[in-house]
């Protein structure tokens, strides 16, 4: 099935942005007319950063931008060939949003999640067909992150899987397949990493910074661990320590008090202006 149009429903705008620049339609939905346009400025300024360095042009800028088309309304999915839902890591929420895609797509249409831990196999239970619903979990920053975990419920089609898997090569992304288990296989590894930093900050071992030049410098990580908490959001980084405690029934998944307690305090990382570290202009 050629894929033209693409849908994005919920805190997507990197993934709107990646679809657009090459050469995609997208339609881009949020809860609110405010919302959409954060998304879509955010998408803008993140472009002009890109033009200002001479890796795109004016003219290309503008092309992808008038490709986005942002609206409350789901309606407009009517006319996606893909449909990719990025809300919050809550399986209600998600079956919700889901429930009304399903409610108005084309039979053809494929149906898709950003999630990074939620059961692709009991999301798809809640669309009509399920065989046409897959887990396309993009990692942040979606713009620059190349992997994408193709993740097969148990009811994917192979049709469907070999489509989404040539969509993401098309987004210029490089594609695993995993199974539909707990975390799937990146966040069931890397998120415990970054709960043990939380525990160790909490214990006084080191300084948050000490924490992280550790990591950097000792396993040549890019970023440190409580850094890329702040990145990813702490609010999901608990969500997904508390799915991974739960399904596996495993104390090692345990979340940290500290990173409970901070996200209770609203400390949820760059979003909120300050998690471990501040972000404070």
């Amino acid at each position: 099935m050629p894929v033209h149009t693409i849908g994005v429903i919920g805190v997507g705008s990197g993934i709107a942005q990646t679809a657009a620049t090459k050469g995609f339609g997208v339609i881009l939905i949020d809860v609110s007319e405010v919302a959409v346009g954060k998304g879509i400025d955010a998408v803008e300024s993140r472009l002009a950063r890109i033009v200002a360095k001479g890796k795109m042009s004016g003219s290309e800028q503008e092309a992808a931008l008038k490709r986005i088309h942002g609206t409350t309304d789901y309606a407009a999915l009517k006319s996606a060939d893909v449909v990719i839902e990025a809300a919050t890591e809550n399986y209600d929420l998600k079956a919700k949003i889901l429930k009304q895609i399903d409610s108005l797509v084309r039979r053809e249409t494929i149906i898709t999640s950003n999630t990074s831990s939620v059961s692709v196999t009991k999301l798809a239970s809640v669309i009509s067909h399920p065989d046409r619903f897959v887990g396309m979990h993009f990692f942040n920053p979606v713009p620059v992150m190349a992997l994408v975990e193709i993740v097969r419920g148990l009811q994917t089609s192979d049709a469907t899987h070999a489509a989404i898997t040539t969509l993401a090569t098309r987004l210029g992304k490089s594609p695993i397949t995993v199974k539909s288990t707990p975390g799937f296989v990146v966040n069931r590894m890397l998120l415990p990493m970054i709960n043990e930093a939380f525990f160790v900050l909490a214990e006084g071992d080191a300084s948050a910074k000490d924490i992280d030049e550790g990591m950097k410098l000792g396993c040549n990580h890019p970023i440190g661990p409580l850094a890329l908490a702040d990145l990813i959001g702490l609010d999901v980084l608990l969500a997904v320590m508390q799915t991974l405690h739960s399904e596996f029934a495993d104390s090692k998944y345990r979340p940290c008090p500290l990173l409970k307690e901070m996200v209770a305090a609203g400390y949820l990382g760059r979003k909120s202006g300050r998690g471990v570290f501040s972000y404070q202009a």
